[in-house]
């Protein structure tokens, strides 16, 4: 005690010291109150940093918001569109990482570019090159992301990096594009063996090569850009017969009449087969046939439409069943006549539901869907099946996106009623007239 009271007395003298030297100095200033030593009154020193009178508080309102403009992705998208300003490319592509890389050496911000540069990647058509992906890779920085005990593990070791490093792995899965050994080595050099983007890869390399060959009918990696090419694709998966014949009844191209206007001729590409033109042979030329459509087909992100040529189901009465020939298929036989013991809890009756929605006797695409482009597919069909001559023909067709209608077609169609008038039934007695005078134009043209 008698020591604290010692210090205390010190302090309290230097103070007036200070004082009384102070007031020397400063003769015409008021006078300051004398500090006298009281042993109940303890004075406190107060310590200030250095540093608190250089960062003064602002209000929020007059804070810079610089900073934060410059950790978003706007700086990497400016990056990309200064460096790729005529052409975008592969080349340009890897030339912007190459910039990165040589900007920041530490790489700094290079989970922002990582995720700018996966969405820039479509438009510089490298989304499925693997050599892009290993590249975009190399820029996390290698051995700092790995976890040096199980405590890291536990705690997910820099969860910002193994987040954006499994999302480029994600993007890679949703382009179909499988990972190499030198995808694996970097993995590992960056996040090591226990880190979530080495779990992603090991799940793709288990789940790739069971679903690569799983599908028996693939589509091709790049679909062709010709829309014949692209319609004969198209037509041979939809047909389920190897011996369907794909055939082009005309051509894209563009022609100028004699006033000088120009006409743009659509393609007209068809399949059918060998039993459905003998199906075709054998049909009822009192009942109509149905050309209907259009119908979407996706191809990956493409949609194209198709027609088809179809009859009504043949009513029960009408029905012939040919006899088998057992020698046709010894391989698959049509029929079995197996006589087995039947037990007193077997049905002998099965309800199963089977819906007849007639046949199919012919498919068609084409790039105008109107009445008489498909018209010409009917006249070209006639070649091989005659009995188009003779069947009427009745269209179904609905407003699709490919429709084109030109003022020139409807005036040519004059003499075709309208398609709101041929959806609808016609009476039986108006039948065969309106039936009969159809035919012999298309036989007409057909000559022509």
């Amino acid at each position: 005690m008698k020591c604290t009271r010692c210090l205390l007395q010190l302090q309290g003298l230097r103070l007036l010291l200070c004082q009384s030297a102070r007031t020397a100095a400063q003769p015409a200033s008021p006078p300051q109150p004398s500090l006298l030593y009281n042993p109940q009154h303890q004075v406190r020193c107060f310590h200030g940093s250095p540093v608190c009178t250089k960062a003064q508080p602002f209000p929020q309102d007059f804070t810079n918001n610089d900073d934060k403009k410059n950790k978003s992705l706007v700086t990497h998208d400016d990056l990309f569109e200064q460096v790729a300003k005529q052409a975008k490319t592969k080349a340009t592509f890897n030339k912007v990482m190459e910039v990165f890389l040589k900007r920041n050496i530490r790489r700094r911000g290079h989970v922002e570019f990582i995720y700018a540069a996966l969405k820039k990647m479509p438009e510089y058509g490298v989304e499925r090159d693997l050599v892009v992906y290993n590249k975009l890779l190399e820029v996390f920085p290698k051995e700092v992301f790995v976890p040096r005990n199980f405590i890291q593990r536990m705690f997910n070791h820099y969860p910002r990096q193994q987040e954006c490093a499994v999302q480029l792995l994600e993007q890679m899965e949703n382009y179909g594009i499988m990972p190499n050994i030198e995808t694996k080595v970097l993995l590992l050099q960056i996040f090591g063996e226990k880190g979530h983007p080495m779990r992603k890869y090991q799940r793709i390399m288990y789940w790739f090569p069971k679903f690569k060959n799983l599908n028996p009918f693939p589509i091709p990696q790049q679909l062709p850009e010709d829309p014949v090419d692209l319609a004969r694709l198209s037509l041979t998966r939809i047909a389920n017969d190897l011996d369907a014949k794909v055939s082009v009844y005309q051509m894209p191209s563009t022609d100028i009449t004699e006033t000088g206007e120009q006409i743009t001729l659509p393609h007209i590409v068809g399949v059918q087969s060998p039993s459905q033109m003998e199906l075709l042979a054998k049909h009822n030329p009192s009942r109509p046939v149905f050309l209907e459509g259009p119908f979407p087909l996706w191809l990956k992100k493409k949609c194209v439409h198709y027609y088809i040529l179809r009859a009504d189901p043949i009513p029960p009465e009408e029905q012939v069943e040919e006899p088998y020939d057992p020698e046709r298929c010894l391989d698959y036989p049509l029929q079995l006549d197996l006589d087995f013991d039947r037990d007193l809890g077997d049905m002998e009756t099965f309800d199963v539901e089977d819906l007849d929605e007639g046949p199919v006797f012919a498919m068609c695409m084409t790039s105008q869907g109107d009445q008489a482009t498909l018209n010409q597919w009917i006249s070209g069909l006639q070649q091989t099946n005659p009995i188009l001559g003779q069947v009427p023909t009745l269209f179904r067709l609905d407003p699709g996106p490919r429709e084109l209608q030109a003022p020139a077609d409807e005036e040519s169609d004059h003499h075709h009623p309208p398609p709101e008038t041929q959806r609808e039934e016609p009476h039986p007695e108006e039948e065969p007239e309106v039936l009969v005078e159809e035919e012999p134009k298309r036989s007409q043209g057909m000559k022509q």
